[in-house]
């Protein structure tokens, strides 16, 4: 057979295990893997010789700011996958809270026709949940191909666009107040009979605003006093709440970007349980501390916060035993103008996507992890937990040919201005690392190399495959 292409002499990287050989190329497809001495014939070879060679990473939390009536001064998706195709990713799970948000089909089909053209990289959508106000549109939304559905705990909900509100004060008009226990029960029943999972921003608002008044009332605008206001029991009050219901209902739930490192032993002690509760953490927590607050101001700010060291330690030791999935970035850029302002008053979240695989590659080179764990908790594990396995996330014949070369030796220092997002701005910024993606290759084609785009956008639209 004549392949269309070969990835020749490459060290092929799965969590299993790591093997030298060559990937044969058919149709977008991987069609074959043979010895590296086999001989092949291709239309096209590329020697990966001292190249680690993954499958494509994939990004299941981004928030590309797109829609028809997007905050496009922030990020569109065009920024946003074209920084992941940069660094090594060639999947993006879209978050729903875009403009417009995704509530239902129609909304859902919007977003996918605005971003389609746009996309540097395949892309599944996240459906949102937002109580009663949506309840009846989730099973639509499942059967249309969304990857689960998102619920921001403990936030009020814009009335007109369905934006989230992030200083709500009780009797503000317009605004829809945080759902109680019994809309948040409905919501987890509505998506158990869907099959598909319910991931939790998990932050307890009550708790958060009676501490943060407190807080404030002293004058200390330290990162310090933003963690005594929002301290690890606002994640993990949540976080067992849910399990409870979870467990109730037969529900799927999913903690979203876990930040306290108690809340991994409250996964760990549900999964025993027999509850169905998976959880994802991010790069930020597992490589940046409180400390860190100082050197790096505002740019360090997220919800939920950067926590302790001891949080750190029990994030990484949940990750590497299979108590936390995988990783994730949680891309939510604002403005070099609004991430300027101080630390309280700068809104939360940070250009991330593109530096994810790259702050983790290095914690490969500093013996935090192996590259056949850095393959699992950035490729194959968060492919099986969204049913894109095997299509996505493997080396397997007949997989997409989504691949990432990776020369883990290069060392450099990480400057913001080469980011590929529309907002340049990275806590990250001057840090040197080492190991980084240097070719990224979409359906057998590829993408980006040496860390700049190749090519028009030519993602698409995918949807669970189980």
């Amino acid at each position: 057979m004549v392949f269309d292409r070969v990835i020749k002499n490459g060290m092929l990287v799965t969590p299993g295990e790591s093997r030298r050989a060559n990937i044969c190329i058919k149709d977008g497809k991987i069609a074959a893997i043979t010895d590296r001495d086999s001989p092949v014939t291709a239309r096209e070879e590329t020697d990966a010789a001292g190249k680690f060679v993954l499958p494509g990473l994939i990004d299941t939390h981004v928030h590309s700011r797109d829609g028809y009536k997007g905050a496009h001064h922030k990020e569109d998706f065009f920024h946003s996958s074209m920084a992941g195709a940069c660094s090594g990713i060639t999947t993006i799970l879209e978050m729903p809270n875009c403009n417009p948000a995704v509530y239902d089909v129609a909304r859902m089909q919007d977003l996918i026709a605005c971003i389609t053209p746009k996309a540097h990289v395949d892309f599944g959508v996240w459906g949102l949940c937002l109580g009663e106000l949506n309840n009846a549109s989730l099973p639509a939304l499942a059967e249309a191909g969304v990857i689960g559905f998102k619920f921001f705990w403990g936030y009020a909900i814009d009335a007109k666009s369905y934006q989230l509100i992030y200083n709500y004060q009780e009797g503000m008009e317009n605004v829809i107040p945080p759902l109680d226990q019994g809309e948040v029960y409905k919501i987890f029943r509505t998506v158990a009979q869907t099959g598909l999972q319910v991931a939790i921003h998990a932050e307890n608002f009550d708790i958060i605003k009676l501490l943060t008044a407190e807080v404030m009332a002293t004058g200390d605008k330290s990162y310090a006093a933003m963690l005594r206001a929002r301290p690890s029991v606002s994640e993990t009050t949540i976080i067992e709440t849910a399990i409870l219901i979870a467990k109730a209902l037969g529900t799927h739930l999913h903690i979203l970007h876990l930040a306290a490192g108690d809340g991994v032993e409250l996964i760990r002690r549900a999964q025993l349980d027999g509850v169905r509760v998976t959880g994802e953490t991010c790069p930020h927590y597992l490589t940046l501390t409180d400390r860190d607050a100082e050197r790096v101001g505002s740019l360090i700010k997220g919800y939920p916060p950067v926590r302790t060291q001891t949080d750190q330690g029990l994030l990484w030791a949940g990750l590497l035993d299979g108590t936390l999935t995988h990783v994730c970035s949680d891309h939510a850029p604002h403005t070099p103008e609004e991430k300027k302002l101080d630390l309280w008053s700068a809104p939360a979240g940070m250009a991330a996507i593109e530096t994810m695989p790259l702050v983790m590659l290095d914690a490969v080179n500093r013996g935090k992890l192996t590259i056949n764990e850095f393959c699992r908790v950035l490729s194959e594990a968060p492919a099986r937990l969204y049913n894109l396995y095997p299509q996505k996330g493997s080396l397997a014949v007949g997989a997409d040919a989504d691949l990432v070369l990776i020369d883990l030796q290069a060392r450099y220092t990480f400057a913001q201005e080469s980011m590929h997002s529309r907002t340049k701005l990275s806590p990250y910024d001057g840090m040197t690392m080492t190991g980084k993606p240097v070719m990224t290759i979409l359906r057998g084609t590829t993408i980006a190399e040496n860390g700049e785009i190749v090519g028009a956008p030519t993602g698409h639209f995918i949807r669970p495959v189980g």
